[in-house]
């Protein structure tokens, strides 16, 4: 890989890894499309005992973000409290409630990243131009209320952190290769394929509960490498998920560059992104019951035109 040349590889990634019009010039699904019925009915089978996994991180200011790129931590506000109620503020016969609201991006915790989210050269997903998709009034095409019956069925976690790394994770700039998905995948007695959800452990987010948040949002992290494009499309998954803030390797492997594995795996492989995820709790019962397979429930809450969204996604074993 020429890391002086981005747009040459970028370019020649996203012509080989491209599924547009692969379902048509008027799908919104992308490789949601893999996900089919007979693939959650496989992933409802692998539930034996019942246990039960959030993988998300709280959402609170004391949340992962620092305002990079104007992304802030949720503000969370009462509207009224059990204080309006004892003062009599409520109902009449003496009910009273307590009520509140939430402002936050909705990518500042654990997310998933939509179709409408990155562009490349100003075309979105399925060759569609980006102003025709994405307006100020949002996604006018893709948005993620599209995916929000979709994304549950097998989910598969692949640990990197611990089967690649030392201690149960990967230093920051450490690139995974399809040789080390691979690795890790024969390690867990795993097979990933057509339609599958899969989650990522690189041990980033076990170093930030440790040492702080510090840079952890937009900062040096472990991640996929750009090679795993090929991989990505070749496997036919459904969707990706990793425990880091930007999902592939940062700093990117090119001289100058900002996040191209995005730029081909969005607008050209139609691939659902996942973020931030918290994969720990899960890792540590895989590793205990020696199951990487599991239900994996993940929908994003319908915000119309909203090109990502937060999400808790429910792993069940």
């Amino acid at each position: 890989m020429n890391r002086t040349d981005p747009e040459g590889a970028i370019a020649a990634a996203a012509a080989r890894c491209s599924n547009a019009g692969r379902w048509g010039a008027d799908d919104v699904l992308g490789t949601l499309n893999f996900l089919d019925g007979a693939k959650r009915v496989e992933g409802a089978r692998l539930v034996r005992r019942g246990a039960v996994f959030s993988l998300a991180q709280p959402f609170d200011a004391s949340g992962p973000q620092n305002g990079w790129r104007r992304r802030t931590n949720p503000v969370h506000t009462m509207l009224d409290t059990g204080l309006d109620a004892e003062r009599g503020q409520g109902f009449p016969h003496g009910l009273g409630g307590a009520d509140d609201v939430v402002f936050m991006p909705l990518q500042c915790s654990t997310q998933w990243d939509g179709l409408g989210h990155i562009f490349d050269h100003g075309t979105a997903y399925n060759g569609r131009r980006a102003g025709e998709v994405v307006t100020s009034e949002g996604d006018q095409v893709t948005g993620i209320e599209t995916a929000a019956a979709r994304i549950a069925g097998r989910g598969v976690l692949l640990d990197v952190g611990s089967v690649i790394g030392e201690d149960g994770e990967l230093p920051d700039g450490f690139a995974i290769t399809t040789e080390h998905l691979a690795a890790t995948a024969a390690e867990h007695g795993v097979e990933v394929g057509r339609g599958d959800l899969v989650c990522v452990r690189t041990g980033r987010l076990s170093r930030a509960r440790r040492e702080g948040w510090g840079s952890y949002a937009g900062g040096p992290a472990p991640g996929l490498s750009f090679t795993t494009a090929d991989w990505l499309h070749r496997t036919e998954i459904a969707g990706i998920a990793t425990d880091t803030w930007g999902f592939e390797v940062r700093p990117n492997e090119f001289d100058e560059a900002f996040q191209p594995l995005h730029q081909v795996a969005i607008p050209h492989i139609g691939l659902f992104i996942g973020e931030m995820w918290d994969l720990d709790e899960l890792a540590a019962d895989c590793a205990a019951d020696g199951r990487f397979e599991f239900w994996l429930t993940a929908a994003p809450i319908p915000f119309t035109g909203a090109v990502g969204s937060p999400v808790n996604p429910i792993a069940v074993k």
